[in-house]
């Protein structure tokens, strides 16, 4: 099992949300509001009146052999539009209860 996290500007949501459903990803956590800036080219969301953007963020536990197509819908979203941008990040899950 894996732990996928990914972070996207809340002008994503919608397809967000298309892609979980397309993808039958029933299970995930939504924090909203997320502030960050990205890493290499990403401008600052930070919910001001200088950088009036914000984030959102999903984690989701799903088994490994969903974790390609989760990755691969998630590059064809950042593809349609960069700037925006939407990252994601995974994890092993060691143990649930």
């Amino acid at each position: 099992m894996k732990a996928v996290m990914i972070i996207f500007n809340q002008a994503n949501t919608e397809r967000v949300e298309y892609m979980l459903g397309k993808l039958e990803i029933r299970g995930y956590t939504w924090f909203s509001e997320v502030k960050g800036r990205g890493s290499e080219t990403g401008e600052p969301r930070m919910g001001t009146h200088t950088w009036p953007e914000m984030n959102s963020t999903i984690l989701t536990m799903i088994p490994d052999e969903a974790v390609d197509g989760l990755l691969e819908a998630v590059r064809k979203l950042d593809e349609i539009n960069k700037e925006v941008g939407v990252r994601a990040f995974v994890w092993n899950v060691e143990k649930t209860v």
